[in-house]
């Protein structure tokens, strides 16, 4: 049986408060991924990432321990690699270590292989996004200005 779940583990040079502010915080949230999002960062509450101009991505919050763990759904809601709401979820960690935190997060759920690799590419840019963003400002993201690989 093939993987459906990209997992990655990447070390942030901050604390695990300052990571989960990337991932709930609108504002911070669009540092790394995205032009705008609306994050209700509570169990039923809304995720929403435009994540490229015209194409986002929705679901819910399902857990939250702040500033421990996050577990939201996620789906595209139109396009290439539409989904049902709620078909595939994130799940991020961040434990704290003695340079930082370590961030483990894992996508599940993902429908087929096709999707796990597209999936698995998109987070290999967006999670050293995150890790930059939540110690420095990690610039424009080239994918904005079309300059995806």
């Amino acid at each position: 049986m093939e993987d459906r779940r990209p997992e990655r583990e990447l070390p942030i040079a901050a604390r695990a408060e300052t990571g989960w502010q990337s991932l709930v915080d609108p504002t911070k949230a669009t540092r790394w991924m995205g032009v705008g999002a609306s994050l209700d960062p509570r169990p039923g509450g809304l995720y929403r990432v435009e994540v490229l101009p015209g194409r986002a991505a929705r679901g819910q919050f399902v857990e939250l321990d702040p500033p421990r763990r996050l577990v939201w759904t996620w789906a595209w809601e139109a396009g290439e690699g539409a989904a049902p709401s709620g078909s595939s979820t994130l799940e991020i960690e961040l434990v704290p270590t003695a340079a930082g935190t370590m961030l483990r997060f894992m996508h599940r759920g993902l429908p087929n292989a096709g999707e796990v690799q597209r999936h698995a590419h998109g987070w290999d840019h967006y999670l050293p996004r995150l890790v930059a963003a939540a110690s420095i400002d990690p610039g424009p993201d080239p994918w904005l200005a079309g300059r995806m690989p």
